[in-house]
């Protein structure tokens, strides 16, 4: 007689267009219908849209005279290209999972240290 419990196989199917997209934030909350929104964004320094240079008497392109905008020295880019929406359930769900995959690398980091750090100095 068996037990073995029943079981549900997921199969991962991928969009076409799918492409893995590097961030190094995310800005969120929560909706008025209680639903978590999570907009992820890379932040870099922002390019000009147009910058003017003087024309040499040789005809060169000579030295910077403009930029615009103006103040893009003092300006940052957050660029949002990825968001999520999920249920407050959902968000409790992936908030554990992430948690866990956190708590596995932390383990795969000690492992290292700890052969890198032993008497055969991570020498294989």
């Amino acid at each position: 007689m068996s037990h073995k419990k029943p079981e549900l196989k997921f199969k991962y199917v991928f969009n076409y267009g799918y492409n893995p997209t590097y961030v190094n934030g995310a800005q969120g909350g929560f909706s008025p219908r209680g639903e978590m929104i999570v907009n992820f964004y890379l932040e870099r320094q922002p390019l000009p849209e147009s910058i003017s240079h003087e024309i040499t008497s040789e005809g060169a392109i000579g030295r910077e005279t403009s930029m615009e905008p103006s103040d893009l020295a003092n300006s940052m880019v957050r660029f949002i290209d990825t968001g999520v929406v999920m249920s407050y359930e959902n968000a409790k769900v992936f908030h554990a999972w992430m948690g866990e995959k956190l708590r596995e690398m932390e383990e795969m980091l000690k492992a290292r240290s700890a052969f890198e750090n032993s008497s055969a100095g991570g020498q294989a």
